[in-house]
């Protein structure tokens, strides 16, 4: 029986940090609400959505790691979006390394479901 993605330490990891740069972009400048601060939610969440996306097409292999990709390329998103809130001194420098760390641990998680998408694709 396999779980359902919530049951997934990336999926718990990627929606968590998700959640705390929603927290951490509360201060960032009004001026920045429709640019830095949305783009940087709107890539985090969206990993924990892809990777919400990819479980269901899991059935289909080449579908379920093409997701997987989108999710990763969403993780790197966001690791420039920190490193800009950091320049822009919206982000101090040990809360960026440690959101930066969750989402580099959040990626290797992805890699290795994409490259070993048969240990989560049903037969």
């Amino acid at each position: 029986m396999y779980a359902g993605v919530r049951d997934l330490t990336v999926y718990q990891k990627a929606y968590a940090l998700a959640l705390d740069i929603y927290k951490e972009s509360k201060v960032f400048p009004r001026e920045e609400l429709y640019s830095l601060t949305d783009q940087i939610r709107r890539s985090s969440r969206s990993v924990a959505a892809n990777l919400a996306e990819a479980w269901k097409r899991r059935h289909y292999k080449k579908a379920f790691v093409s997701k997987l990709i989108e999710c990763s390329a969403e993780a790197a998103e966001t690791e420039v979006w920190l490193d800009m809130a950091f320049d822009l001194g919206f982000l101090e420098g040990r809360t960026k390394d440690a959101l930066l760390l969750r989402c580099v641990e959040i990626q290797k998680m992805i890699e290795s479901m994409i490259r070993q998408p048969e240990k989560f694709c049903p037969p």
